[in-house]
């Protein structure tokens, strides 16, 4: 096969392909803590969570709202979710092409690392 062929492949496949697509998986795993310490259990998106935790949610551009029904704690808890910093480098990198991937995709969009629920001192 002749290497320009193979070349042209692989570039095509790389400006294809978006960064955030590549690199992020459909889930992120996000720590669950409670401000006090306490030991709280919720569910976000459907899914259990118990404090000190993680929890696996599904990227999306909607924020996340985190349910606890624990005495003294904030009942829900929002978060956002902001632009991964890998979708602006697909954008100079990839240009339009790998940006719409990443954005059909979902995989470009980034929760907190950490979240905490706001609960009062016991």
């Amino acid at each position: 096969m002749n290497k320009s062929l193979i070349a042209a492949a692989v570039a095509a496949s790389a400006l294809l392909s978006g960064c955030a697509t590549v690199f992020n998986e459909a889930n992120q795993t996000v720590n669950v803590t409670s401000s006090n310490g306490q030991k709280v259990s919720g569910t976000v998106d459907g899914k259990p969570f118990e404090t000190p935790g993680a929890v696996q949610v599904l990227r999306t551009r909607s924020p996340k709202v985190f349910n606890v029904d624990a005495p003294g704690c904030a009942k829900q808890t929002t978060v956002n979710s902001d632009v991964d910093v890998k979708f602006f480098g697909n954008i100079l990198i990839g240009g339009g092409l790998g940006s719409t991937t990443d954005y059909s995709t979902d995989k470009m969009w980034k929760y907190a690392d950490n979240v905490s629920i706001p609960c009062s001192n016991p």
